[in-house]
């Protein structure tokens, strides 16, 4: 093996190493873009091969894509460059957002408590016999109260369903209009991390997953400057 040779192998294998290891993202929106395949089967996405005349991407159950640079690189030194191009305008045609979110922020202070208020009001009110005597709910909690424990179950029938309702209405709106836009994979465990927070939490979910997208610009722009 000549010393140029080896050189440019050495070069192709950190290539391969580093938009393996820390542009996935990148992988995930070229198979979207240029190949159509969706966000849930290319969520895996792994470059297995790069040469000067295209680039060789696995992804699910051993599916392999091909997608040809044109015009192919002169030099290796030219691969950078591309695949940020190549991101650009993928990211400009899925209509995404230039701000990739990669992590979960669990909830903080008194946010912590509104997830366990939401799961134990639907499942005191996944039954209309909670709130009749003989039920744990009302022998101990609504015993004294049984003007409200009356109350609780003559709306049971329709309260329920509203709060499903509402609360599935936020966990889609989250897909929707921050996973999607922010390239988190559907169905990944990121991604579920955060549609279920929106579900139990709803405005707590999308303040801190807003809040990680503004930390990004603001770090994004400090390094532009």
């Amino acid at each position: 093996m000549t010393e140029a040779h080896a050189k440019g192998a050495g070069a192709k294998e950190r290539i391969i190493q580093h938009m393996n290891k820390d542009h996935q993202d990148s992988l995930i929106r070229y198979l979207e873009h240029y190949c159509h395949v969706s966000s849930y089967y290319a969520r895996n996405a792994q470059l297995e091969d790069i040469t000067f005349e295209s680039m060789t991407i696995t992804s699910g159950k051993s599916c392999r894509y091909i997608i040809p640079l044109e015009p192919p690189l002169a030099s290796w030194s030219e691969a950078r460059p591309r695949v940020v191009a190549m991101d650009s305008t993928s990211t400009d045609g899925l209509k995404r957002s230039k701000i990739t979110v990669k992590k979960y922020k669990k909830p903080k202070g008194l946010w912590i408590v509104v997830p366990f208020l939401v799961a134990g009001t639907m499942i005191a009110f996944s039954k209309r016999s909670n709130f009749e005597p003989g039920s744990v709910l009302y022998d101990y909690l609504l015993k004294s109260v049984p003007e409200f424990a009356k109350f609780c179950h003559t709306i049971q029938p329709y309260l329920l369903p509203g709060v499903l309702m509402i609360h599935t209405t936020e966990a889609a709106h989250m897909a929707s209009s921050r996973l999607d836009k922010h390239s988190v994979p559907r169905f990944s465990p990121l991604w579920w991390k955060w549609v279920i927070s929106a579900f139990f939490e709803g405005v707590g979910a999308f303040r801190r997953l807003d809040r990680i997208v503004a930390d990004e610009e603001d770090l994004k722009a400090k390094i532009k400057h």
